[in-house]
Order: C-alpha cells, then structure tokens, then sequence
C-alpha cells in the first residue's frame, strides 16, 4: 500500500530516490536495503554508544537529505533504524537476561521506566532546517523524547571542525532546564562522530541528577587510519 502511495504521488509531484538519485521514488528497493539496521556498539569519548548503520555513501546522502535538504520523505527509514539501536542500547542496559528496560514516551502514560534525551537544535539549525530532524525520526518510530536539555552560550556548527576543535566547542554548551534527580534517560542522536555531543549530554543529565542508562545513534562515522584531523569531507554531517 505505501509503495502504491508513493507511486501515485510521483505522478503528480516526481520524486527521486534520496539515495541514488533513481526516479519516482522516495527510496528505491536497493537503498531502502542498504538502510537495514545492523546495530553495534563503538565507543567515543568514553562513551559507549550503540549505532545501527555505519555513516557513508547511500546512508549519508539520505541523512544529509533528511537534516538539509528538507527531505522529510528520508526521515520514515531513519527512524526505523535508530529505534533498531535504541533497542540494542535498552537490551544492554537490562538488569537482567531478556528483560529490557521500557520506554517512557511522551507527556502523558507512563510506558516504562526509561526516558529518551535528544540533543536540542541550534536557533540556527532550527531555523535553516524548520524542524528538528531527531525528534522527527523518533516520531516515525511513535515515540517522543524529553526536552529536558538546553542550549547554552555559543556553539558554533560542527561540519567544519576537527576532533579537538568539536570537543572544546561542544565542553559546557547543555545544561538540564531542571534537577532531573530520580530519572533515567537513554541519550539518543542521528550521527556520532568523535562522541563529543554525546558525551556532553551525558555530563548535562548526570550533573543534573538524572541516570544516564546507555546511548544510541541512527549511524556512526567510522574511524579509520589516516582520516584527517578536519571532518568536513563527510557530507552532511553536523552532529
């Protein structure tokens, strides 16, 4: 039914595939593949963080489209794939063997016992992009998180900076909004690259009184030998 949806819909307003470019789709069969969540652990900053993609070619350009190119058609596989993580990132948090943590999503029923902590937009970013793209993928996935998180002094974006560049810039830039004593939270976030935005929400909600259970992330940058020390090279990658 979706796919006779998005067929009927490229008629009267054509669409390429956010990934390879290919006509009338949103996403075609072999990009929506390459989109599969595999999740796994990697560590950044010391954190441990739980990724489900692995950030590059077809994954990149359909993240870059759904955070900058105002393709919010990408953000529905995105969403799959970071629930996929956050997923992985609660089964490890258990206390014990098959029993997870639940899930509290929203203002209003209690689901569980485990709160989700988006990283909060620039006013910049948020007015470039008119959404915030995270919350955008956890609502795909019919959940919301808790904006207990704030923005403080001046941050500059990301793209251009290297690893120490962005741990300077991201070291002291959240603060809770409120004590947070008595609350779990699992920190979730579209891209990881060095950790240093993760780290710093970590250090936000544990100052703030709150436990921080885990971490997870829609895709991960991953590290190789030889990569320089300036990130800009990897398209749309801000976080």
């Amino acid at each position: 039914m979706r796919r006779a949806v998005g067929a009927a819909a490229a008629l009267l307003l054509p669409v390429t595939c956010v990934g390879c470019s290919a006509p009338d789709l949103a996403l075609c069969d072999g990009c929506r593949l390459l989109l599969t969540p595999r999740p796994h652990p990697v560590e950044r900053s010391g954190v441990r963080v739980w990724a489900a993609l692995e950030y590059g070619g077809v994954v990149a350009r359909v993240i870059g489209a759904a955070k900058d190119g105002g393709r919010t058609d990408a953000i529905e596989p995105l969403g799959r794939a970071l629930a996929a993580a956050m997923g992985a990132a609660l089964a490890e948090a258990a206390p014990t063997p098959g029993c997870a943590p639940g899930v509290r999503s929203g203002r209003g029923a209690m689901h569980g016992t485990v709160e989700l902590c988006t990283i909060p937009s620039t006013a910049e970013a948020l007015r470039a992009r008119g959404y915030r793209p995270v919350p955008r993928m956890l609502a795909a996935a019919g959940l919301r998180s808790a904006p207990v998180l704030r923005q403080v002094g001046v941050r500059l974006d990301q793209a251009a900076l290297g690893a120490t560049e962005r741990r300077a810039n991201a070291a002291g830039g959240l603060a809770a909004r409120h004590p947070l004593d008595g609350r779990r939270f699992l920190v979730v976030d579209d891209v990881l690259t060095t950790g240093s935005t993760v780290a710093e929400a970590v250090r936000a909600l544990r100052r703030a009184g709150a436990e921080v259970v885990g971490a997870a992330v829609a895709a991960q940058t991953p590290r190789r030998s030889g990569a320089p020390d300036t990130l800009s090279e990897y398209p749309g990658n801000t976080s």
